[in-house]
């Protein structure tokens, strides 16, 4: 049995990070939580232009997945949140302790971009992949786990590690 906490699954987007987390919360009984869903409007209206994101944009919609997250400590949360930084990661992580982990979607740039080009009507256009590994800070405290294999191995691999 996994203990009550808050996990945030991250990668670039393409990752697989919405499908990975729904089945995850629902192997585990937690809540999920997109977290393109709680983005301001400007965010999404700059990311439908093709710019990416900068440090400032991000750090409300931050701010806010870190609430949602002290709000579901109780309960234990899925979050999917690109995190792409180090410095992301600690406002996300904020007053957790030890009660959060994040779990990294590592891939390739092929693989991604290809998942990219194929997804329809999605805000982020494959045109941003490069912008977002080029920010991407891999992180060390993270369990991390290869997308190249069908989602419910990779769900299994996840629950093994936790």
């Amino acid at each position: 049995m996994v203990k009550k906490q808050i996990l945030f699954v991250m990668g670039v987007s393409g990752s697989g990070k919405s499908t990975i987390g729904k089945l995850l919360a629902n192997k585990l009984q937690f809540p999920f939580f997109d977290g393109d869903d709680f983005h301001p409007e400007a965010n999404v209206k700059k990311m439908k232009a093709g710019h990416p994101l900068n440090d400032d944009d991000r750090q409300g919609w931050l701010e806010k997945l870190n609430e949602v997250a002290i709000e579901n400590l109780a309960t234990g949360a899925v979050i999917v949140c690109s995190s792409l930084k180090k410095k992301y990661r600690t406002i996300l992580s904020k007053n957790l302790e030890d009660k959060h982990k994040f779990v990294y979607l590592e891939g390739s740039f092929d693989l991604i971009d290809k998942r990219l080009s194929a997804r329809k009507n999605h805000y982020m256009p494959a045109g941003l992949l490069q912008s977002q590994f080029d920010i991407l800070e891999v992180p060390l405290e993270a369990i991390t786990v290869s997308i190249d294999q069908e989602p419910n191995d990779i769900v299994n691999d996840i629950m093994r590690k936790l």
